[in-house]
């Protein structure tokens, strides 16, 4: 901590030569507490003590975060600039600053004040850490947003922490990032971690292919989230950045080991997973090098399990005394791990989402009877929608209508959810699945979801042949009780299917006549890729098809039409 400030005196201390921004700003110390200055004098001119900010760059947002603070006010942090976002904190806060929406009204700086900062602010006395407050907002256990007021003392505090645990590797590194810094992480590792160690601040990288440009220059930090580390494309120049990164963080949702560890061969560094909340800051950290660590408490955090349940006691908290969280876990002889949360909230990219309240606005709609919602499993995290229509839309729904019906139900959910945050696919049933017990179960519903036909990939498609690829995932619903133990593709599933395929590309007639010829010769099991030959003869109005792997035939067989 050989440069350290405190952060109550970050706007208040001058660090001569000392670089804030890299380029394009290439902003010092002595111009970032100008800007600073700027700020507060326009929030001083202002009457009202609470002020939503929303700034598009990390350093502009700095300097009217300080500023407000230095004028007494209490800022509130909204994670977007939507119009409903706003809307919704209009009744509770005085006003806005930044970058708002077009007609809405937004404070600006004071673009000239007359202040030396080369030694500093003279006029401003470091913060009272327990008089300035911020408010940062996330989901509770209904879904709506809930505003978390965090003292100073509890950021001074946490930012301290993560230089103690991780700072002696970081030396002078610029401080790069894919996440926004109106989120607590983004908040926390990009702005105020790096304004108190002396650590430069780069402009968000959003896209893999800006991010590689950016850490290609001098060495850097990464502060990404893990939907970024999950998808680093491999065909990238990442040897240009390799030897240049100093540390990797991820926060805001579990990283898969497959995705650490490739993040890890592609980056050069393991990536430092950070476990807390919002409500809690920091708690525990991971760094990810073969197989799943356990999580270490960061320094000055507390931990215990109660009836499976993890307790947390820290100087990030608003209070001393131990905080029960809804995350369940177990002891570790080098920490604790995670076993999943005992309530409904889910993270969707990083996002908070309760499943309690999409069913309840669900629910909501005039022509939805029941509606469960639930994560689907898998490298790309998704929700999904088991939805029983009441009788009168039911009976509308043939094909065509149930796309129809679930862009009705999308657009429903986008009063509240935007696209990252509603269901992605969706199923309509009679009736919810139950068990013998009557109790609807997740594995019932997560089985709706699970696919009945391979994915084709056509090699031919042509007014009377066509040729395509099926593999035989192990996961396809048609393997289920046929047989245990020795799956076997049903025979009835690979007529459907020729038929299905068909369809997609041949105008044949509606009506099923008869089977002719049809020959099973040998089995396909999961994993076989099967080549499907289709034959259209008009004259007779028949289907041939013929399945073949690499073991040989498989089934053959003409189906007949009538129109």
């Amino acid at each position: 901590m050989a440069d350290w400030l405190p952060l109550a005196s970050v706007a208040v201390q001058a660090r001569p030569g000392r670089g804030v921004a890299t380029d394009p700003y290439a902003l010092d110390h002595a111009a970032l507490l100008r800007q600073i200055a700027g700020w507060r004098e326009a929030f001083a001119a202002q009457t009202g003590p609470d002020w939503v900010l929303y700034f598009d760059d990390a350093v502009r947002f700095a300097a009217a975060l300080f500023g407000a603070w230095h004028a007494g006010k209490r800022v509130f942090l909204c994670g977007d600039n939507l119009p409903q976002t706003l809307t919704r904190l209009r009744a509770q806060v005085d006003g806005f600053a930044g970058d708002m929406p077009a007609g809405w009204p937004a404070l600006q700086p004071l673009a000239d004040v007359d202040t030396d900062c080369d030694g500093g602010n003279a006029g401003m006395a470091p913060l009272d850490e327990q008089a300035t407050r911020l408010v940062v907002f996330t989901s509770g256990s209904t879904g709506e947003p809930v505003a978390i007021e965090k003292q100073l003392r509890q950021l001074a505090r946490e930012v301290e922490a993560l230089e103690a645990a991780f700072g002696d590797g970081l030396g002078d590194a610029q401080v790069h990032g894919t996440v926004s810094h109106q989120h607590i992480y983004g908040l926390l590792f990009r702005v105020l971690w790096p304004l108190a160690a002396g650590r430069r601040i780069a402009t968000r990288a959003f896209f893999p292919e800006d991010m590689v440009a950016a850490l290609a220059g001098p060495p850097s930090v990464l502060v990404a989230s893990p939907a970024h580390l999950r998808r680093l494309p491999e065909q990238l120049d990442w040897a240009a950045v390799r030897g240049r990164l100093r540390a990797v963080f991820s926060s805001g949702g579990a990283l898969p080991a497959e995705a650490a560890l490739q993040a890890r061969a592609l980056l050069g560094v393991a990536p430092t997973e950070i476990y807390g909340s919002s409500e809690t800051g920091g708690i525990a950290w991971r760094r990810w090098s073969g197989e799943q660590p356990a999580w270490q408490p960061l320094p000055g955090v507390q931990w215990r399990i109660d009836g499976q349940r993890l307790e947390v006691r820290s100087p990030h908290l608003p209070q001393e005394q131990w905080w029960r969280s809804e995350d369940r876990a177990e002891a570790d002889a080098q920490g604790f791990r995670l076993l999943g949360r005992a309530d409904r909230i889910v993270k969707i990219e990083e996002r908070r989402v309760s499943l309690d309240a999409l069913e309840r606005q669900l629910l909501a709609h005039p022509d939805v009877s029941e509606a469960r919602v639930l994560l689907l499993p898998g490298s790309r995290t998704a929700l999904a929608a088991v939805v029983v229509p009441v009788a009168a839309e039911a009976a509308r729904l043939s094909s065509n209508g149930r796309r129809a019906f679930s862009q009705q139900l999308g657009r429903h959910l986008a009063h509240g959810h935007d696209a990252v945050t509603r269901p992605r696919r969706w199923r309509f049933v009679q009736a919810l699945p139950v068990n013998a017990q009557g109790k609807i179960t997740e594995s019932a519903l997560l089985a709706l979801f699970r696919p009945q036909v391979p994915e084709p990939c056509w090699q031919l498609r042509e007014p009377a042949r066509a040729e395509l690829e099926l593999r035989l995932d192990a996961g396809l619903a048609v393997f289920d009780g046929h047989f245990p133990g020795t799956p076997i593709l049903p025979g009835v599933a690979q007529l459907d299917w020729a038929v299905r395929f068909a369809r997609e590309v041949f105008a044949m007639p509606p009506r099923f006549v008869r089977m002719e010829a049809l020959k099973f010769q040998r089995v396909a099991r999961p994993g076989d890729r099967l080549q499907l030959s289709l034959e259209w003869q008009p004259q007779k109005q028949a289907l041939v098809f013929a399945y073949r792997s690499l073991h040989g035939p498989h089934a053959s067989g003409r189906v007949v039409f009538d129109g």
